[in-house]
């Protein structure tokens, strides 16, 4: 069983335990089996798209449209059961749903709405998030993109995105691009697949999150209908918004990475006799162990908590932060605890410690890297920005 030393899972309600359940079954039988052929391949599992629609996996905290309107603690738990999986399985739900649908609900016309969330609910259709550039990470407000009005009303839109996850599966693509020269001109546009100018090409040579497509998105001269735009994005917050909704799951989501490394090496040690015992049954292991599940039951703790304060409306973005930074960190550090704990055996993909532990490398660098929320939190307790010149 999974550790839940405080028993945090009496704190769910029965319709959250259902969804967790249910997402666990289907991690079970539709995603281990699979997982370390396409991890080792470098390919996504295509064929699953359509039922993480069915399992109500893409855009679930959306309302309308075919989407499910799950309450943010039942969202969590099903990001954790799936990055149980894999945080590349993970990572495709919470694009399509918190960085590609979540900005056409919340910013969309009502024809954007309607022509995209409904097949995006089913997995008919995929969506990817283009934010970062390959000189403009941690500080999206020194993107190049750009996109200049024409005089028909149509966009030119000139710059490139990188490490843009499920971007070349992406049948749409909500890009940020700067319409003028401040931070404050920045507004998202919608480009669809096949457009003239518009390349989706894959990064090849991953050590991590192999099973995912991440994608390099270039935009020449691409011309755009006045309708593309969100209309309702304003400068950099509004692209910040969506981050926020993503970080969110993933504060949950690599819980479940974490707890399968767990459970792993528990089995492992537990059964490995060194010495004449089980190193189970050493202190060294326990103390290990001991100080795993510590972490792992305040990481929960956190993830709980910080559900209830996003149902409760009153969630700010420092909150967030804390949480992804915290969980993050706590996660990859008992993936690379439990890949100690099994020797060699811990880098083979027999086992699946090694691949959650370069998974979670890349889960620590993006949307926000370790250290920029640590700056975020500390904004918000000195009042001082320090990631800004100047300040």
């Amino acid at each position: 069983m999974p550790l839940d030393f405080y028993d945090v899972d009496s704190l769910l309600t029965e319709d959250e335990r259902m969804v967790k359940r249910s997402v666990r079954q289907f991690v079970d039988k539709k995603i281990l089996p699979v997982i370390e052929k396409h991890y080792r391949d470098a390919t996504f599992p295509d064929e699953l798209i359509p039922e993480f629609g069915a399992l109500g996996l893409l855009g679930s905290t959306l309302t309308g449209y075919g989407c499910p309107g799950m309450n943010p603690i039942a969202y969590g738990a099903a990001m954790l059961e799936l990055e149980r999986g894999d945080s590349g399985v993970r990572s495709f739900s919470s694009v399509q749903g918190s960085l590609a649908m979540y900005p056409i609900w919340k910013y969309g016309s009502d024809a954007q709405k309607e022509r995209w969330l409904p097949p995006m609910a089913k997995g008919a259709k995929v969506g990817c998030f283009g934010l970062t550039e390959p000189d403009a990470g941690s500080d999206p407000g020194a993107m190049r993109t750009r996109a200049k009005k024409q005089a028909g009303g149509d966009w030119l839109v000139n710059g490139r995105k990188r490490w843009i996850t499920n971007g070349t599966r992406a049948d749409v693509a909500v890009v940020w691009a700067n319409t003028g020269d401040k931070p404050g001109d920045i507004r998202g546009f919608l480009l669809e697949k096949g457009m003239k100018g518009f390349t989706q090409q894959s990064i090849p040579h991953k050590h991590s999150f192999r099973a995912s497509d991440t994608a390099e998105l270039i935009f020449e001269d691409v011309v755009l209908p006045a309708d593309a735009i969100l209309q309702g994005t304003e400068g950099l917050k509004s692209a910040l918004a969506c981050l926020s909704q993503a970080r969110f799951g993933i504060a949950w989501g690599v819980l479940g990475a974490a707890q399968h490394c767990f459970d792993v090496a528990l089995d492992f040690a537990k059964n490995r006799i060194a010495f004449g015992k089980p190193i189970a049954a050493t202190q060294l292991v326990q103390a290990k162990f001991a100080m795993m599940a510590n972490e792992l039951t305040k990481a929960q703790l956190l993830a709980w908590r910080l559900g209830k304060l996003k149902e409760a409306g009153t969630l700010v973005n420092s909150q967030i932060s804390m949480a992804k930074m915290n969980n993050v960190q706590i996660s990859l550090d008992i993936a690379r605890t439990c890949r100690d704990i099994l020797g060699a055996n811990g880098i083979h993909d027999e086992y699946p410690v090694m691949r959650h532990m370069n998974n979670l490398e890349t889960v620590n660098t993006y949307e926000g890297t370790h250290d920029i929320h640590k700056l975020v939190i500390g904004e918000a307790i000195t009042g001082f920005a320090a990631y800004r010149m100047g300040s």
